[in-house]
């Protein structure tokens, strides 16, 4: 009841104070108990005691759940903590100095925000006049009736108006009305000291002082204090939020992730582990077994003894050098299998995208030194302001013509809990601090800007993994504070040799040994032939070919030929296009001893293996590729004097003038093959020393006559000039010299006659002449009685001379493409001909004599203006249907024996050939 009736004349008196200040709504003060005790029963108890105070602690009540209220509407923690929230997967790049600094910051945020609300909700100012003669105010109290006052009684339970700023006579009154007088409840006489301010007074005075007498930093200070620790935070976690770091972040942490939990990366690690094992029993068990004048190591990051023929020439190997057998690797599945490799993909172009630049390091040293900056400056202004805080202030407001007082004396109810939170947050700072200054020495005490893999390198077998840079390596270092074991598992993708394994892997799971025999095909020269093209390596399998003769590998980047090559007992042969391949001991010891021909495919001279200048018992080497005048020193390397078998020598390429190192095969050399792509050779000089030369071939070499230098190879049996820009052949007398040359190629040039000359050399049997410009045939040319080859088809010529009957060995001639009207009854005396070509000509008749031509067996009239054939063609026995090359009209005008003849004959050929 007492409460009830409490409330009830608070309320009351809320409505009295409504109508002199005009603070409040009638409304919320007639439901004052509703809202306190429904809306804020917290409150509840705080109510018994506001109603003992005075009336303004009653008005401020109200004030402060009010302002509460606001308050909690405008952002809670949650929201203000996540202005520190990043990605989880972005936690492997915070190390533990930027945890901790989180948490200091989330603790300083915590801080900032409590006294932020206690400022909102109990923050007040109470102030007191200083008065100036206490005999002034004393006429003053004896004149107020003792009996009202409000808000601070000595009786309990009884409410009076004591210590509160007196209102009017008026008013009084009618407040006092509320509280009758009786027996059972008596007004004390009312003590201390009486002023002549009313509440509304009051109200002005403590308002002017909390502006005026406080310090600023004891209203602002939440304030500040939660900006600082959002600038504090926001400056932790830019490096993340950053568009142009952000995204390599991000891109980083994901390709980590994936790495890491790859399974090759498992499988990768453990084959290094248990290779290291099995060298260990190999060093115990088979060191001491081992010749004295063998190696026992292997090229450093070769997961077997094998070794790279990339050395120089100088060095020397051993076929009886041990070869470790490593347990093979798991198969992959294959769909992890073709995950790791685009891993492998990724991280090259990511490597490559993010060493060119440091923008992420200076970015963080930038916000570290930020925040260094910012906490120096913070702890330097903070803590002159702690002794400012106090409890008690003197307020001179200059409002005497307002109050009739001057001077008050106010106090700070929140002083000291501010000056609590204030040291604590300095506290905090100072951590902070210290922790931002170890960043910046860690920052600076070693260069992190270059991150290096020797550790890893050391205890694996990949020791081909690149040292990084820049930002790759900035972030490597970042993820090492939080776990080394990171690194070490990112690593083994940036190993070629790691990458190398996986393709093996891979390789050798789809070629198996029955799909690389179905590849398996005959060539022209019916030999067993394989032929590899675009694939990651060599598969182990195709070693189980025994019986294979030529293998042929074409855009295979990691071709590596194993020890098990020796299997292969038939392989003479082997092609190497655009793939730099590399050998074993063993392999190259099998090679050396039992190669004879190799072909060697490439864009510059640089990628021809070492190896191949070293294989003594080579008998024909093919080298196709770029060998221009700046690297002709380097096609020798010094080392075509060790090919001390080698036979034939095919360059086809762009040089300029003969290497001089060839010379060096002058001694066995009898076939060399110099096919230019256009280029003029100016130099030959070096040919004069190859005496033991047989056959020369100079193709599209721009040469415009035939080179002096030829006239010196005495045992030279062929000339092959084709293609090149001969005009005159002037020069053919000295061939006379040239005693075993019996075959002279001029074709493809630009030759408009034949000299007189050409009979002197006596010892041709091969002429090629086609493809010139000639329009006469000397009649010289026919006291080459030895000659059984001529082809002077697709030139001018019109007529054949009747000297021609003198060819009396000739087998082939071919006049094809030519002017040609009439066919001299003389050309049928050669009876050993064989090949006649006349196609293409202008020639009318053919005749009779035709049948004279018994070892005939190809015939060409195609093209010409005939209109029949002779008779006489069934004489020639050996010619077949299709050797004959003729329209179908002219055949079917032969007698009908005649063309039974030869169908029948051809039918049963290739009957009895099937």
């Amino acid at each position: 009841m007492l409460l009830l009736s409490g409330m009830k004349q608070a309320k009351k008196y809320g409505e009295v104070l409504h109508q002199t200040s005009g603070l409040y709504k009638p409304d919320k003060l007639m439901t004052l108990d509703n809202v306190i005790l429904k809306n804020y029963p917290e409150e509840k108890t705080a109510l018994c005691s506001t109603m003992k105070r005075q009336g303004a602690a009653a008005v401020n009540v109200e004030l402060r759940i009010e302002a509460k209220g606001h308050f909690q509407g405008m952002f809670t923690l949650t929201e203000v903590a996540s202005l520190n929230d990043i990605q989880p997967t972005y936690r492997i790049l915070k190390p533990w100095w930027d945890v901790f600094m989180d948490y200091l910051g989330v603790v300083m945020l915590m801080l900032a925000i409590f006294a932020g609300t206690m400022q909102l909700t109990k923050d007040q100012v109470v102030c007191l006049p200083v008065l100036e003669s206490l005999e002034d105010q004393t006429p003053v109290a004896t004149e107020r009736p003792p009996e009202k006052a409000f808000g601070s009684g000595t009786g309990e339970g009884h409410v009076t108006l004591a210590a509160a700023p007196l209102a009017s006579k008026e008013q009084t009154d009618s407040v006092v009305q509320h509280f009758p007088q009786s027996s059972a409840v008596r007004q004390p006489q009312p003590t201390g000291l009486r002023t002549n301010l009313d509440f509304q007074q009051y109200v002005f005075v403590n308002q002017m002082c909390y502006h005026v007498a406080l310090p600023w930093y004891s209203k602002y200070f939440p304030y500040l204090a939660l900006i600082h620790t959002i600038v504090l935070m926001v400056s932790s976690n830019f490096w993340f939020k950053y568009p142009k770091t952000s995204s390599k972040i991000e891109h980083f942490v994901s390709i980590l992730g994936k790495c890491f939990e790859s399974p090759w990366t498992t499988k990768a690690l453990s084959e290094t582990a248990c290779e290291d094992s099995e060298e260990n029993k190999q060093r115990l068990t088979g060191a001491s077994t081992l010749p004295k004048h063998l190696s026992t190591s292997s090229e450093e990051g070769s997961p077997n003894q094998s070794t790279p023929m990339l050395a120089k020439a100088s060095i020397k190997f051993s076929a009886e050098k041990p070869v470790i057998e490593v347990p093979s690797m798991t198969i992959l599945d294959k769909k992890d299998g073709e995950q790791a490799k685009a891993l492998f993909e990724k991280v090259r172009k990511f490597r490559t995208h993010v060493e060119d630049s440091d923008m992420i390091y200076k970015l963080y040293v930038a916000q570290t030194i930020i925040k260094t900056v910012k906490f120096i400056l913070i702890l330097c202004y903070t803590m002159t302001f702690v002794t400012s805080i106090k409890f008690d202030h003197d307020c001179e407001p200059e409002i005497k013509h307002l109050t009739g007082y001057a001077k008050f004396k106010c106090t700070h109810n929140m002083a000291f809990m501010l000056k609590k939170l204030l040291v604590s947050y300095i506290v905090l700072i100072f951590v902070y601090g210290l922790v931002c200054i170890y960043t910046l020495f860690w920052l600076f005490r070693r260069p992190l800007k270059e991150y290096s893999f020797e550790k890893v390198r050391e205890e694996s077998s990949f020791s081909d993994i690149p040292d990084v840079k820049n930002d790759f390596a900035f972030l490597l270092h970042m993820v090492d504070q939080y776990d080394q074991l990171y690194s070490k598992r990112f690593g083994v993708f940036l190993s070629e040799v790691s990458e190398n394994k996986l393709r093996e892997i891979s390789l050798n799971h789809e070629w198996t040994f029955e799909k690389l025999r179905q590849h398996v095909t005959r060539n022209a020269q019916d030999k067993l032939e394989l032929h590899l093209f675009m694939l990651s390596g060599v598969p182990d399998a195709v070693f189980d070919l025994t019986d294979l003769e030529v293998l042929k590998l074409e855009l295979i980047p990691e071709a590596r030929i194993t020890a098990k090559i020796s299997q292969m007992i038939n392989l003479h042969e082997l092609h190497f296009y655009h793939c730099p391949a590399k050998v074993e001991q063993t392999a190259f010891s099998f090679l050396r001893d039992h190669l004879r021909c190799l072909h060697v495919k490439f864009t510059d001279v640089g990628e021809i293996p070492t190896w191949v200048y070293m294989l003594k018992n080579l008998r024909e080497l093919y080298l196709v590729g770029n060998l221009n005048s700046e690297n002709n020193k380097m096609i020798g390397l010094e080392s075509l004097r060790d090919l001390r078998h080698l036979k034939i020598l095919h360059l086809k390429s762009n040089l300029t003038k003969i290497p001089t190192n060839i010379t060096d095969l002058s001694p066995h050399l009898i076939k060399l093959v110099v096919h230019n792509d256009g280029t003029k050779l100016l130099v030959l000089n070096s040919l004069k020393k190859m005496m033991n030369l047989a056959e020369l071939e100079l193709h599209n070499c721009e040469l415009e006559r035939i080179p002096h230098a030829i006239f010196s190879l005495t045992n030279l049996q062929e000339l092959d000039l084709k293609s090149n820009n001969i005009r005159t052949i002037e020069e053919v007398i000295s061939f006379q010299h040239l005693k075993r040359l019996n075959c002279l190629k001029l074709w493809h040039n630009k030759i408009i006659s034949i000299p007189l000359s050409i009979s002197h050399v006596k010892n041709l049997e091969f002429l090629y002449l086609s493809h010139n410009k000639l329009e006469t045939l000397p009649t010289t040319l026919f006291n080459l009685l030895k000659l059984r080859y001529l082809d002077v088809s697709h030139n001018s010529i019109v007529v054949i001379p009747p000297e021609v009957g003198f060819f009396q060995n000739l087998q082939h001639f071919a006049i094809t493409g030519n002017k040609v009207e009439v066919v001299p009854k003389q050309l049928f005396k050669c009876t050993k001909l064989r090949t006649l070509s006349l196609g293409h000509n202008c020639i009318s008749s053919l005749p009779e004599k035709i049948g004279q031509l018994l070892q005939l067996t190809h015939l060409e009239l195609k093209g010409n203006c005939l209109d029949r054939l002779p008779a006489q063609l069934g004489q020639c026995r050996l010619l077949r249907r299709n050797g004959l090359i003729v329209e179908d009209h002219l055949f079917d005008s032969l007698p009908l024996e005649v063309k039974e003849s030869i169908s029948q004959e051809t039918s049963g050929n290739f009957a009895n050939g099937v």
